[in-house]
């Protein structure tokens, strides 16, 4: 584990200088020794610098499938929920409101998807209306939120247009959304 997670520097030093990120390290070797068959983790990445994170997200993947270890993940942070989870429980005041997979979560819960266009030349807001919900908008840049059913459609007319697009993404609404929606729902 010390070899897995680059800590072989860091296991000599005394805990007070040790920084989050270390710590946090230094913490999931301790609970890890025993192999135990459930791991309860909150917040494992929380005030971690954005390497630190993918290290121990990419970390906590190797050991689940390596060790078919279960892990419990509590968190606010919606990237390790998203990066981690297979299935999600949304619990809001002590009830059970979601248990399922995350992507019919998102499927279940989100009726829009983003389009995202990348442009040549300098656009006007004005332009993109017709397309979807500028979401958010730069010259080179627009993100548009676009009704699920519609998205195919709405980016054949993106890309058939008069408008100079450089390239097209379509993904997903982010997941903080999509959690958003269901406790305003």
């Amino acid at each position: 584990m010390v070899g897995l997670l680059d800590a072989k520097d860091i296991i000599y030093k005394q805990v007070r200088k040790l920084s989050l990120g270390e710590r946090m390290k230094c913490e999931l070797i301790a609970a890890l020794l025993h192999a135990p068959r459930v791991l309860f983790l909150d917040e494992p990445t929380i005030g971690l610098d954005v390497v630190a994170q993918k290290n121990i997200r990419d970390f906590l993947k190797k050991y689940n499938k390596e060790k078919k270890t279960t892990i419990i993940l509590t968190s606010h942070y919606m990237d390790d929920i998203a990066e981690l989870c297979k299935r999600i429980i949304i619990i809001n005041t002590g009830k059970i409101i979601y248990d399922g997979q995350m992507q019919d979560l998102v499927e279940k819960h989100a009726s829009h998807k983003m389009i995202t266009v990348f442009f040549n030349e300098e656009v006007s807001r004005d332009s993109l209306d017709r397309f979807g919900e500028v979401y958010e908008f730069k010259k080179l840049k627009a993100l548009l939120k676009v009704d699920r059913k519609d998205v195919k459609a709405k980016a054949i007319q993106i890309l058939s247009s008069d408008l100079p697009v450089k390239d097209i993404e379509i993904g997903e609404e982010d997941i903080d959304s999509v959690i958003r929606n269901i406790f305003v729902s």
